[in-house]
């Protein structure tokens, strides 16, 4: 039995899109069961979805359930994973046991592009990766999405790496691992809820068929791994650097003190600047997805124009 068979599970809506050859771009699922409540965590999902659609490309929202990895939900699967409990985060670690054991799991970005990867998607849109914890230097604390980067030919679409984490540090261990790191439409790297990090990124390209075209030289040259778009957020959505700031410096501190770690830091931090900034936060990281969503969906329209 192939591996298609046996563990994939698609959509009709993705089986149709593949067997057409349209433009597929995949979406990670944590940020359904780790990083916002029922029924908004849905509500998003569905409207991330929606702007996919409207932009000329097809949705796959990535997670496994039973035993399977489902690629591209329908309305009742979707509803029933933004209801789930005791849901599993997978990353590369623990992608293979979640499918052994027929647990239920929501996609980080590695995962993510590993089942798109399995599945022949190209493209990938998310909020923003994970990267090097700040005291990394003590800790080890390094999201397992940068090394999947140099292994997965997928270019994923992102805000930056999220903004609580040691930004150049995340840079150098991209840099290290062989990775392009290429801003959309300006020199800066973003900062997940600012549009600057104050850090220049390696690259820039400024057209969806530019990046089509460096993904296929990739390919062409025969490199291992994939591309980070780093996608500014919507000038009207953006909280600058200036303001968020203070925020996440409370909101770490809290967690040093709380001894969180580990893949409990990014949802308590994600939560407490929400709380800090009165849903501020939550309003432009919605902004964030969408907009990726829509630069994802130009990507995979101009991989398959050629």
């Amino acid at each position: 039995m192939t591996l298609t068979a046996e563990l994939l599970s698609f959509s009709p809506e993705v089986a149709a899109a593949r067997a057409e050859g349209r433009p597929i771009v995949a979406l990670e699922s944590t940020i359904i069961t780790h990083g916002m409540p029922w029924p908004q965590n849905v509500e998003t999902a569905r409207a991330v979805e929606a702007e996919i659609r409207g932009a000329g490309a097809v949705p796959a929202t990535i997670a496994v359930m039973a035993g399977r990895i489902h690629i591209g939900l329908d309305a009742a699967q979707l509803e029933a994973l933004g209801q789930a409990r005791d849901v599993m985060k997978l990353s590369r670690a623990d992608l293979a046991a979640c499918l052994a054991l027929g647990r239920t799991g929501a996609t980080t970005v590695a995962a993510t592009m590993i089942c798109a990867g399995l599945a022949g998607i190209e493209v990938f849109a998310t909020g923003g990766i994970g990267g090097v914890h700040r005291g990394a230097e003590t800790s080890f604390d390094i999201s397992a999405d940068l090394e999947e980067f140099a292994l997965t030919p997928v270019t994923v679409v992102a805000a930056g790496a999220k903004a609580i984490l040691d930004l150049p540090k995340t840079l150098e261990v991209l840099e290290t691992q062989g990775v392009p790191v290429v801003a959309f439409g300006q020199d800066d790297f973003p900062a997940f809820w600012s549009r600057s990090s104050g850090l220049k990124a390696p690259l820039r390209m400024d057209t969806a068929a530019e990046i089509a075209l460096a993904h296929r030289m990739r390919g062409r040259l025969g490199l291992a791994g994939g591309q980070l778009i780093a996608n500014p957020i919507p000038p009207e959505a953006e909280i600058p650097a200036v303001e968020i700031t203070p925020f996440i410096e409370k909101a770490l501190a809290e967690a040093a003190a709380q001894r969180i770690a580990a893949k409990a830091v990014t949802p308590f931090l994600l939560q407490r600047i929400f709380e800090l900034t009165e849903g501020r936060s939550l309003t432009s990281n919605i902004a964030l997805v969408k907009n990726n969503a829509r630069l994802g969906a130009a990507i995979a329209r101009a991989l398959v124009a050629g």
